[in-house]
């Protein structure tokens, strides 16, 4: 898919996007992953998504429209994530406004969350950053660290925190903040007529390498996975 122009709306940068996913809050969810990171955490499983050149320029109307299906489809809520979402904070800000009136008008109880490397006090200290994530339900925060593993469902590391913010998600949310995972945290996805392998979620310490070691053993590899330097 080529560039749309950015005289039909405000314009994200996009790493891509995907619905149904499960593995990135809870239910059925539709992500959105924005392109673009400042911060590049040393250890990130998604390297592919730092270049703010790279991706797609998406404009925020046809966010909104894939939100619209994905609700008609039984959508449980809308995921942010990247890169780094606060890295576009204006583009965010509209995504996020027009997410929570489709959802209101929808009727769906759906709730929107947002990944940030950021940590709490870098977000609040700056106007276009608070701006941005104004409509979220649920925040989580902080940069990875791989010496910091967890097993904190949604989170990659022990520091990250996930902050419920609206009455939603506080209810959605709120059973989850102490809840652990040891399984696998990731969702598989095979992108037909392209000989792509997508993986969605959060993995768990180990997990990365030990699918690479799986596929060695059924005599399969990884071209250039996106952790890789």
């Amino acid at each position: 898919m080529e560039d749309e122009a950015a005289e039909d709306g405000p314009v994200l940068r996009v790493s891509g996007t995907h619905f149904p996913v499960w593995t990135l809050g809870p239910g059925k969810r539709l992500c959105v992953w924005v392109q673009g990171c400042g911060l590049g955490c040393p250890g990130c499983m998604s390297r592919h998504t730092w270049d703010p050149h790279g991706g797609l320029a998406r404009t925020v109307p046809s966010l909104l429209a894939l939100w619209r299906a994905a609700l008609a489809a039984g959508a449980d809520g809308l995921t942010v994530s990247g890169g780094e979402p606060l890295d576009q904070p204006a583009a965010v800000a509209a995504l996020l406004a027009g997410a929570a009136r489709i959802a209101s008008a929808s009727g769906r109880e759906a709730d929107l969350l947002l990944y940030t490397g950021y940590e709490d006090g870098e977000a609040e200290a700056d106007e276009a950053r608070t701006a941005a994530v104004r409509h979220a339900d649920c925040l989580v925060t902080g940069r990875f660290r791989t010496a910091e593993p967890t097993a904190l469902v949604w989170r990659g590391s022990a520091n990250q925190r996930m902050r419920p913010r609206t009455e939603l998600g506080r209810a959605r949310y709120g059973p989850h903040l102490h809840r652990t995972d040891t399984g696998s945290r990731l969702q598989v996805h095979m992108v037909e007529g392209e000989g792509d392998v997508r993986l969605y979620g959060v993995p768990r310490r180990g997990e990365l390498r030990a699918l690479e070691r799986r596929l060695r053993d059924l005599g399969m590899g990884l071209d250039g996975p996106s952790w890789r330097p």
